[in-house]
């Protein structure tokens, strides 16, 4: 039975800039289950949600915070299961939330994606279900073979554009 991703947001402010991971992860036929928790204002909410993923049949958390960003590492502390951090802009550009996501004490590994980049968090999730799953794995090479003819497509596009100005 495939895993489910939990999506654990900081606010529900944050649910627009996630969008993007709750589509890549439908396409991808995985099951998505998501919160709005605190590390600040209901720690032991996600303390108790984290302790419990595995047996909830979670494989992988994606946490998204903004400002002081503690989600993920409050949830990493909690699990054995991979964590995701995805920074959010809520102030000073994000950088605040950038660097109280991925400076992490050793032993408590969160993996951080870009600024409200939820899609690559999404996908980064992908990768992890992938690895055991060739189904999962099957489809994220056929997600990075239209990426390579979008691109070309893009380009070819270019070049008519080029020499038509010639």
């Amino acid at each position: 039975m495939l895993k489910k991703v939990a999506i654990i947001m900081g606010s529900d402010s944050d649910y627009p800039r996630l969008k993007g991971a709750f589509k890549i992860l439908k396409e991808f036929g995985i099951e998505v289950e998501s919160h709005v928790m605190s590390a600040h204002r209901t720690p032991e909410a996600a303390a108790t949600f984290a302790k419990n993923a595995k047996e909830n049949g979670i494989g992988v958390i994606i946490a998204a915070a903004g400002k002081a960003a503690h989600l993920a590492g409050v949830i990493a502390a909690h699990t054995t299961l991979p964590v995701i951090g995805i920074p959010v802009d809520a102030s000073l550009g994000g950088l605040d939330a950038l660097l109280a996501t991925v400076q992490m004490p050793n032993g408590i590994p969160v993996a951080t994606v870009s600024i409200n980049s939820g899609e690559n968090a999404a996908l980064l999730a992908v990768q992890m279900m992938g690895i055991d799953n060739e189904s999962i794995s099957d489809k994220l090479l056929l997600y990075k073979e239209k990426m390579v003819s979008e691109v070309e497509r893009k380009d070819s596009a270019l070049q008519d554009i080029i020499a038509s100005q010639e």
